[in-house]
């Protein structure tokens, strides 16, 4: 947290710190988002597929290639963290840190939701948000966020001391577990950094801690993506309810979601194709 100060600042401490920040990693070169091109694949889109969320459980999903998804709250203020797998290479899963990288620490509508290495693509593109007023609060929270991990049981015990099973780590490990035939041991180490959908998060002004605060979202919001590719996603409905006090734990109310999935109809996706992995050539250097 830097908290702790033992050596005195040099006499050139200002300049040093007045130094202007640089983006690491410049987007204008990205694909722009083409809401036009969205917009008419959605009109008129049949919904296919429904999947319920369970408060304090999750499950697994498939969208296939052109079609939409959308996290909808249904009941209450709830959070979900949400993981996705090329459904054909589960090694290739969303890579919260480069999204983070590429688009900053909370993604609304025209953001992508990129790949692990060596694929490094576009697993889906955010299409439709409405939370996406919300913006960021006084305190530096937005919703949405790629920051945080997913709360899960070992740094539960580290923290508190106790057992908890219903992590969105352990919801997520299970469902996955289910849905594929996998043993609990292989299926957890697929599991990975997540999109916390509808989550209101942020950084401390002073200690620069992550925080999380009471969820905006209400039944009826959603957050809708266009599959980039054969997309397997996962859904858990964080014990931490709208993540306004606690997670980890049986104490805050929590609420089912839902996922649906929409086909659009047939001609709207002409000229559009799967996405592809990065035209970097792999050599690292090594003839």
């Amino acid at each position: 947290m830097k908290t702790i100060h033992d050596h005195p600042a040099p006499k050139d401490a200002d300049a040093r710190k007045a130094v202007a920040p640089v983006i690491c990693y410049p987007n204008t070169t990205l694909p722009a988002f083409d809401a036009a091109f969205f917009d008419r694949a959605r009109a008129g889109m049949e919904l296919v597929a429904e999947t319920y969320i369970p408060p304090r459980d999750a499950r697994c999903f498939e969208v296939p290639a052109g079609h939409f998804v959308r996290i909808v709250s249904i009941e209450g203020p709830q959070v979900g963290d949400l993981n996705f797998w090329n459904a054909h290479d589960l090694t290739e899963r969303f890579f919260s840190g480069k999204t983070r990288a590429l688009h900053g620490t909370h993604i609304s509508t025209g953001d992508r939701l990129w790949s692990t290495l060596p694929h490094l693509r576009p697993l889906a593109t955010v299409t439709r948000d409405t939370l996406d007023w919300y913006g960021f609060d006084e305190f530096g929270g937005g919703v949405h966020d790629v920051i945080g991990t997913r709360c899960d049981p070992y740094t539960n015990a580290v923290l508190q001391g106790t057992d908890y099973h219903y992590c969105c780590h352990s919801n997520l490990t299970r469902a996955l577990a289910a849905h594929c035939s996998l043993p609990m041991d292989e299926a957890e180490l697929l599991v990975h950094d997540v999109l916390n959908v509808f989550m209101c998060t942020g950084f401390t002004k002073d200690t620069h801690q992550y925080f999380m605060k009471a969820s905006p979202v209400r039944p009826g919001d959603y957050l809708e993506f266009f599959a980039e590719t054969d997309l397997l996603g996962g859904m858990s409905a964080c014990p931490g309810g709208d993540c306004g006090s606690s997670h980890s734990g049986d104490a805050a109310a929590c609420y089912p979601m839902k996922v649906e999935v929409y086909k659009p109809q047939a001609g709207t996706l002409e000229g559009w194709s799967p996405s592809r992995p990065s035209p970097y050539s792999g050599g690292h250097g090594v003839a």
